[in-house]
């Protein structure tokens, strides 16, 4: 699959779902598109609750959707919302990308008015910290 047509079907993956995010509070609906290593594609919403912190993002969504699915490593991300300025992941949400991707993973970030982002997980998160620091 060439990255336009990957691009493509993330772009529509995370727009569609997007669609059905749980924002009441913000009104600013996010999706999340993940491809993963077995080259399926798993998506996320934002979900928002009253009790603001208890709240979940696109990207720890489609992370935790990718998990259920059987796949442990993200190949590429692609995160929508509203507006021109493009919508990157929040600092948890890159941590929570870090654990499941390789430094060069493009992440791209894309406000649905404007043009998109695409950045490497490192140009994101610079001098993170992974699981290969822990022990095994």
């Amino acid at each position: 699959m060439s990255s336009t047509v990957t691009d493509q079907a993330l772009f529509e993956a995370a727009e569609a779902i997007r669609a059905k995010a749980y924002a009441p509070y913000s009104r600013f609906a996010v999706g999340a598109a993940i491809l993963a290593e077995d080259g399926n594609v798993y998506a996320g919403c934002n979900i928002e609750n009253a009790a603001y912190p208890q709240g979940n993002c696109a990207e720890a969504s489609a992370i935790s959707a990718m998990i259920a699915g059987g796949a442990r490593r993200i190949k590429r991300i692609y995160v929508t919302g509203p507006g021109v300025a493009p919508v990157t992941p929040c600092g948890g949400c890159r941590q929570r990308i870090r654990e499941f991707a390789d430094l060069d993973v493009t992440v791209i970030s894309h406000g649905v008015e404007g043009a998109p982002l695409a950045c490497t997980l490192e140009q994101l998160l610079p001098h993170s910290f992974g699981p290969e620091y822990l022990p095994k």
